[in-house]
């Protein structure tokens, strides 16, 4: 059966290959430290899994409406108005299969063959995959971790184009946890004034993942006047351990949702029932744990940070936010390992520790910059503290490291 010519050259992303191996040597038996996963070992709040399984128990488990239910709906528009001072109607919220879909599907219905979308790197993976999915083009503008990996309004400005259709927006950030302050948000919105075709997706999903007493703000907040060309996008699976309940949403002008929405009905049809229940309980219900959540990831978050920069040849800026570091392995590259080869790049390295160090980690080339590895600091302080451990070990190992 004959695929298109994108999907016939197709190749999985490297951060899917390195779980692939993870999970194949796991199952051998072997002792990894998992650093690569975008997720928190924190689990589901109990009252969220006591809200679900109330409800099924009433058994009326039903489709809903494609877009979401108007339960879950209105706690989104309650907490865009709680915690970021944003108010929205009905039809401007949208509900998916987690934030991955959301985005997804806003590009399926805004993108022409050529289009393109600008995306700082490094970046999530999920974003240039749905633009080339979709027929666009993806145009990257690297930052420096000089820059704190920040897109500057003036690689901005020399990167628009009469075909740019959208511009990603990711803060807090992953891979790299940068968080862009007031002023950096608002010397973007400036350029954004110049150039009126140009729409924003603002992926806010780490906004509860923020240290050192930073503030978070989405665009609109410095800018509200560009309100009909953005599209915030959230979920409920960072902030409250919910990877697994596949909850997303979009929140934006409604012609853009409206198209969302039956481009949605014949792909997935409504996201699960059960799990739209747990968001509304989720977003409504308690949330002092959170504080204690983001004590240990700052911890964590320091631990990984100060160790990696006491080892020779690695370098670590503190992230601002999410829960991800993006640490600089040049010093390792050209160094030699037991068996003579040489490590190239940092997807080399990568393998070096995924198979001599068996800790789990991301090059920087899925993110579209290198020579990083991104490291989480998700997992259990006794983990990340391992982790550590064996990757001084390994790095110790090699001939010819830099400093």
């Amino acid at each position: 059966m004959k695929l298109i010519d994108h999907f016939e050259r197709f190749e999985p992303p490297l951060l899917f290959t390195f779980a692939q191996n993870a999970r194949r040597l796991a199952a051998e038996g072997v002792d990894l430290v998992s650093m690569e996963q975008g997720q928190m070992d924190f689990p589901t709040p109990a009252n969220v899994i006591a809200a679900a399984n109330a409800f099924t128990e009433e058994g009326h488990v039903l489709y809903t409406n494609v877009d979401g239910t108007p339960e879950l709906k209105a706690a989104i528009r309650a907490k865009l108005s709680r915690d970021n001072n944003l108010e929205f109607s009905d039809e401007e919220v949208f509900v998916g299969a987690g934030t991955s879909q959301v985005i997804f599907n806003a590009f399926a219905v805004t993108l022409s063959p050529g289009d393109e979308v600008i995306i700082p790197t490094p970046a999530w993976t999920v974003f240039s995959l749905g633009v080339t999915a979709n027929r666009g083009n993806v145009v990257e503008l690297a930052t420096t971790q000089v820059e704190g990996f920040k897109l500057t309004p003036q690689k901005l400005e020399s990167a628009i184009t009469d075909r740019t259709r959208w511009l990603i927006l990711n803060s807090p950030s992953n891979p790299t946890g940068a968080l862009y302050s007031p002023k950096e948000l608002q010397a973007i919105a400036d350029v954004l004034e110049r150039h009126p075709h140009v729409s924003v997706m603002s992926d806010d999903l780490y906004e509860h993942q923020v240290y050192d007493d930073a503030e978070f703000l989405n665009i609109l907040n410095v800018a509200p006047h560009l309100r009909d060309r953005v599209l915030v996008i959230n979920g409920v699976a960072k902030t409250f351990g919910m990877t697994g309940w596949r909850i997303g949403y979009g929140v934006g002008p409604h012609h853009l949702l409206t198209a969302m929405k039956w481009y949605q009905a014949p792909a997935s049809s409504s996201p699960c029932h059960v799990s739209q229940v747990a968001a509304v309980e989720a977003l409504n219900g308690p949330k002092d744990y959170l504080n204690d959540r983001l004590r240990l990831l700052q911890e964590r978050r320091d631990m990984l940070v100060s160790g990696l920069n006491q080892i020779p040849g690695w370098s670590a800026l503190s992230s601002e936010g999410a829960f991800y570091v993006y640490a600089s392995c040049e010093g390792l590259i050209g160094a030699q390992i037991q068996n003579g080869d040489r490590l190239e790049d940092d997807v080399d390295v990568a393998m070096y520790l995924l198979h001599h160090a068996h800790v789990v980690t991301v090059p920087g080339r899925a993110f579209g910059l290198s020579p990083f590895i991104r490291m989480s600091f998700g997992s259990s302080s006794e983990r990340v503290a391992e982790g550590l451990r064996r990757i001084a070990e390994a790095t110790g190992q090699l001939k010819g490291v830099g400093s």
